[in-house]
């Protein structure tokens, strides 16, 4: 069992700058997501819920710097959104901000990676 120290306050979060609503911009988010790790992330990430930013998460064979590299543009883009606890990043898709701005987008992306995947 998790025990806690009552003398300690949780570490708080933080989430990293990224765009506003108004700010997405579809040729930004197009070429963020032109990369074949990155699709694979945003499907990972269609369920909507924060995730770790670790490889083996999303099941990509990859360096931890490519893999930050990914999040950063994807977070720019305004695709993701990350929060920062303590020493640990979470990363979750901003799936209504972007219906918001470009309705059925990410439904048609995270279905044709799917697709692909399964051929």
């Amino acid at each position: 069992m998790c025990q806690t120290n009552p003398e300690r306050s949780p570490v708080e979060s933080e989430v990293l700058e990224h765009p506003s609503v108004e700010e997405i911009d579809l040729v930004e988010v197009l070429k963020a997501l032109s990369d074949p790790a990155r699709l694979r992330l945003l499907a990972v990430m269609g369920d909507g819920d924060y995730h770790a930013c670790r490889a083996e998460v999303y099941d990509l064979d990859l360096h931890k710097s490519t893999l930050s590299h990914h999040f950063k543009v994807m977070r720019e883009a305004g695709v993701t959104m990350t929060r920062v606890t303590g020493r640990n990043r979470e990363t979750r898709l901003r799936k209504e901000d972007l219906d918001a701005r470009f309705p059925g987008l990410v439904d048609s992306l995270i279905s044709g990676v799917t697709k692909e995947q399964t051929t």
